[in-house]
């Protein structure tokens, strides 16, 4: 299991577990389709390791204005 993933700094970054499949998911059929990953890969690093540090160095995230999808901070208030 990638380590990123057991901390919750991640779900939190996204505004929730779901969110964050959602982004996975859709990041990974890009990369299968071919896209060229936004870090560098490293030597045997899977698909959705480079997914996960696409997210920690806040290279992929979630669009909220095109998306109609509430921002974490805001589904607070």
């Amino acid at each position: 299991m990638i380590e990123a993933l057991k901390s919750e700094e991640i779900v939190e970054k996204l505004g929730g577990r779901f969110k964050l499949t959602a982004l996975i998911q859709r990041r990974m059929v890009e990369l299968i389709q071919g896209a060229k990953p936004l870090v560098e890969r490293k030597p045997g690093q899977t698909d959705m390791e480079v997914v996960i540090q696409e997210i920690l160095e806040d290279k992929i995230g979630i669009d909220y204005e095109l998306s109609n999808v509430t921002k974490p901070e805001d589904a607070l208030k």
